[in-house]
């Protein structure tokens, strides 16, 4: 292992302006996706998709890195060329989803646990090869009726500790994701109880493996009222009570805090970013790795139709540049509209 790689490249996927494209739909999530805008997942709509993102010019200024799927990290664009090579080119740093999804967590009804340990330290290898300089995981905390439990909290950040120290191994920077989330009744209250208790957990098992704080990234949820509670989401009381969480629970030696949209629209993921980076003297850089929040306009207009691709890449454009803005606390609600 070597430290310094590792902390070069997690400082450069939280550079300043900058955050992290999540390009890592697993099949199902990408059907789902495509199905809604009437057309099919195929190899070829989900190479061509990827292809409009991940060429659009200039996108290097607001978007550090990208994390792929393991499909599109295997694959080439039209022209021949590896998607991981076409990012590097550009001045981005491929990534890559190595979990392998969510299954029940047995004896615990309504709880997930992930799975993809096994096998992982030759797949991180094999990864490596192929491009890739940072990985993630992701494991889902579920709030509800005498949930979560101690077990689902200890097995999930036990397995994301595990994960981290195999990636340090091999020089690729983990991104570690403890997802609560958004789905439930619960109150912003509860939701900051329970990623308070997740994140301490987390970086409790973290220490166990001796990861190494400075060469990590931390992909967590922000505190948010669940869908289901009937109450409104304010960017400003959720950027407060997230950023006290992180103060409480985060150390300093991690280099920066990278943020899933969890759910919330667009808008909304990019109002509380910036928010949250109106506080000064934080520790950490507080940036983005946002999928859906990223994607969804990109994805509508483009439509799985390539003669829109040059509309769809100036609609992505505009999401990251909202929050490359976001990123020093200064998107407005006309920034929008420029």
């Amino acid at each position: 292992m070597n430290l310094q790689i590792l902390k070069d490249t997690a400082r450069s996927l939280v550079a300043p302006h900058k955050g992290i494209l999540a390009a890592d739909e697993s099949f199902g999530t990408i059907e789902k996706r495509f199905k809604a805008l009437g057309f099919e997942s195929t190899e070829d709509t989900r190479r061509s998709y990827r292809e409009m993102l991940f060429t659009i010019p200039n996108a290097e200024e607001y978007v550090s890195g990208v994390i792929l799927f393991d499909e599109t990290i295997r694959g080439n664009a039209g022209d021949g060329n590896n998607f991981a090579r076409i990012l590097e080119t550009k001045g981005m740093i491929p990534g890559i989803k190595v979990d392998k999804g969510t299954v029940e967590l047995a004896n615990f009804p309504g709880e997930k646990i992930t799975e993809g340990l096994d096998g992982l330290r030759d797949r991180l290898a094999e990864y490596k090869n192929f491009g890739a300089r940072f990985t993630k995981w992701r494991g889902v905390i579920t709030i509800g009726d005498g949930m979560p439990t101690d077990t689902c909290i200890n097995s999930t950040a036990e397995l994301l500790a595990r994960y981290a120290a195999l990636a340090q191994e091999v020089d690729l920077v983990p991104i570690v994701e403890p997802e609560v989330l958004m789905e439930g009744e619960h109150d912003m209250e509860t939701c900051r109880k329970v990623t308070y208790k997740t994140l301490k957990t987390v970086f409790m098992r973290l220490s166990d493996h001796k990861v190494h704080l400075s060469g990590m990234l931390l992909k967590p949820n922000m505190i948010v009222p669940g869908k289901g509670s009937g109450h409104l989401l304010n960017p400003s009381e959720v950027a407060d009570a997230t950023v006290h969480v992180l103060r409480e629970v985060v150390p300093a030696e991690v280099p920066g805090i990278v943020f899933l949209s969890g759910g919330m629209s667009s808008v909304e993921a990019t109002s509380c970013l910036n928010e949250m980076n109106k506080n000064a003297d934080l520790p950490w850089q507080l940036s983005f790795s946002y999928g859906r929040a990223l994607q969804e306009d990109a994805m509508k207009i483009w439509n799985g139709d390539n003669t829109n691709w040059e509309a769809g890449q100036k609609a992505f454009l505009h999401r990251a540049k909202m929050n490359s803005l976001a990123r020093s606390g200064t998107y407005t609600a006309d920034s929008e509209n420029e």
